[in-house]
């Protein structure tokens, strides 16, 4: 990892100015209700601001989440959120897209809690057709816990890309054609949850919840989603071209994109399917065209 965060400053202000991103459309962020319901243990969500801003709560008995009103085929989705401080280990908070049925395509976040003092780890995961096990894990430069940073997700036909504020940290190309299943015929809701997972979560289950620091407190804000909600519009959700994600500029990451993530794989990657030969000998065929290899 970089030494400091003038340093990571000058790196992204450097490759922002190596070409014009094609970064998706500004969010538009709105409160919580007009996209969003409480799924579970609906005292453990707590509002501010008119409902432009909530907390998640965890304790001993319970954790909590929300999911989106709408089902989405494609799209931006994107979210403020400011991880569980101090003593998160056991903690999971997450942010992901998932469909309803049994072999279900899913497309993650997961922020992994740690002890006092030690970084966060992101958790990434890309399902297509009931088939997961293509996890990533990276740390971020910067501590999520101190202020909010932005999450998206971009979907379309052509590819999945992850992005922390502005920068891509990973990307799913659409590998039908090598016979990788892709994620384009079932329609996702968002879900956000913030849950005890002790038995795996930090060093593989190593470190417990100390329940003796609850309540674990995540906050949201930014409840941006810009999709094709198949629940309404679902004749036209097929219909490509028509969309501001499905232009000629989103189909690939561009030069400086591609620059960002290599950046994010060199300096902050800790675990990548594609290059565990232990787990997997033979190497999944959309690894080469993710360059992830």
């Amino acid at each position: 990892m970089v030494s400091s965060l003038w340093t990571v400053s000058l790196i992204l202000a450097s490759l922002a100015s190596a070409a014009v991103c094609a970064n998706p459309r500004r969010p538009v962020d709105v409160q919580f209700g007009r996209n969003y319901v409480p799924t579970w243990a609906f005292d453990h969500i707590k509002y501010f601001n008119g409902g432009s801003e909530i907390q998640l709560h965890l304790d001993k008995y319970t954790g909590t989440g929300f999911q989106s009103k709408g089902s989405y085929l494609f799209g931006h989705f994107s979210m403020y959120i400011k991880m569980v401080p101090g003593d998160s280990a056991g903690t999971v908070t997450a942010f992901y897209l998932s469909s309803q049925n049994a072999e279900h395509d899913e497309i993650d976040f997961e922020f992994l809690g740690n002890r006092t003092g030690q970084p966060y780890i992101l958790q990434t995961n890309v399902f297509t057709g009931g088939k997961g096990d293509r996890e990533q894990r990276i740390y971020l430069w910067f501590d999520p816990t101190k202020a909010y940073h932005r999450y998206s997700i971009l979907w379309n036909l052509y590819q999945i890309v992850f992005f922390v504020d502005d920068v891509p940290i990973r990307v799913f190309k659409n590998s039908k054609d090598l016979r990788v299943k892709f994620p384009f015929d079932q329609p996702m809701k968002l879900y956000n949850s913030l849950w005890n997972a002790d038995d795996w979560a930090t060093r593989g289950g190593l470190e417990k919840t100390d329940w003796s620091k609850a309540p674990f407190v995540a906050a949201y804000k930014g409840f941006h989603i810009d999709g094709c909600e198949a629940s309404v519009n679902a004749k036209f959700c097929d219909t490509q071209g028509k969309r501001w994600w499905d232009q000629p500029e989103f189909r690939d990451l561009d030069a400086a994109q591609w620059q960002r993530l290599k950046w994010v794989r060199q300096k902050f990657t800790i675990y990548n399917y594609c290059t565990d030969r232990k787990r997997y000998p033979q190497l999944s065929p959309e690894c080469s065209r993710d360059r992830d290899i």
